[in-house]
């Protein structure tokens, strides 16, 4: 489908992108670029590409696709990189997390002739690095593509093609819709799991000891989400600000009403709450979007860790 694609970026999602084209035979050719020459030297030696470069304007050089797979707080230097050394026609596209703040940082350095269209893959472990990667990671996950007005609807198509390639499914939607949206379904989760992971870490020694000890309950799967690269979510919640604030002012006020449920014993209000949000999860595993084996379907009788779920 594609003769070169171009991967600037190769963590988690940028290795696991290359090894599901590859698996896929959707592009013949794979440049991977990224700043630092250990990262590089680690994608080398597990053969995620073809090409290998410190300089992402020597990777995107005649791609037909360029996918931007680093922090979201890195996109605009660079796009000014590149953007001279994108040849005509080609896609330039993103994973990242926050898409408003993609379409204003890296939109003015589009040259004329290239096509924009951002997405971001639905999917991810608390894993980084290129060694992360695995080809399965898009399988039956959402990718949602916010492609800005007038885009060349054959671009949209192609991406849209790629990422199906990969296992997804294929959505699109305005960049502002798209970050409201994750703003509650991931950015908000993740910033509750690093402050309730955070607060054990500010308790006593003993009592600290006493709770990781005996974590095999809610509080272990906070740990999971907490363990996320710090670099991309600290660029996750900069850039998408104004959705994260609202949404998690909603959820201040809604935990209120349940703090002060709880501390009157309004039982039914706490069985009314636990009974729609048990519906919630219901429609989650009926949507596909989630297992519903018991424990998260962590296998059992296995010393060794389970394996990091999808997300």
């Amino acid at each position: 489908m594609i003769e070169k694609l171009a991967l600037i970026g190769i963590g988690l999602i940028g290795s696991s992108i290359a090894l599901g084209a590859r698996r896929a035979g959707l592009a013949k050719t794979i440049a991977i670029s990224t700043r630092r020459a250990e990262t590089l030297d680690e994608a080398r030696a597990l053969g995620l590409g073809d090409i290998y470069t410190i300089d992402a304007a020597e990777a995107v050089k005649d791609a037909d696709l360029v996918i931007l797979c680093s922090p979201v707080g890195s996109y605009e230097a660079i796009a000014a990189r590149i953007a001279p050394h994108l040849k005509a026609g080609a896609i330039l596209s993103d994973v990242g997390s926050v898409k408003g703040h993609v379409v204003d940082v890296v939109g003015p350095h589009v040259p004329a002739g290239v096509h924009f269209v951002p997405g971001h893959p639905l999917a991810g472990t608390e894993h980084s690095g290129p060694s992360a990667g695995f080809a399965d990671l898009f399988e039956n996950r959402w990718c949602v593509l916010t492609p800005p007005e007038g885009t060349d609807p054959k671009a949209v198509e192609l991406l849209k093609a790629f990422w199906k390639g990969l296992g997804s499914d294929v959505e699109a939607m305005s960049p502002a819709h798209h970050d409201m949206v994750l703003a509650i379904t991931s950015h908000v989760p993740h910033l509750v799991a690093y402050n309730i992971v955070g607060t054990v870490d500010d308790l006593e020694q003993d009592t600290k000891s006493e709770v990781i000890k005996f974590s095999a309950s809610g509080f272990r799967d906070f740990t999971r989400i907490a363990a996320s690269d710090p670099v991309m979510w600290r660029d996750v919640f900069l850039t998408n600000r104004d959705a994260v604030l609202e949404m998690l002012g909603r959820f201040l006020e809604d935990l209120s009403v349940l703090q002060r449920a709880v501390r009157v014993g309004d039982g039914e209000a706490l069985e009314t709450l636990f009974t729609r949000t048990r519906a919630v999860r219901r429609s989650i595993i009926a949507a596909g979007q989630e297992t519903e084996a018991p424990d998260f379907g962590r296998p059992h009788g296995d010393p060794k860790p389970s394996e990091p779920a999808s997300e």
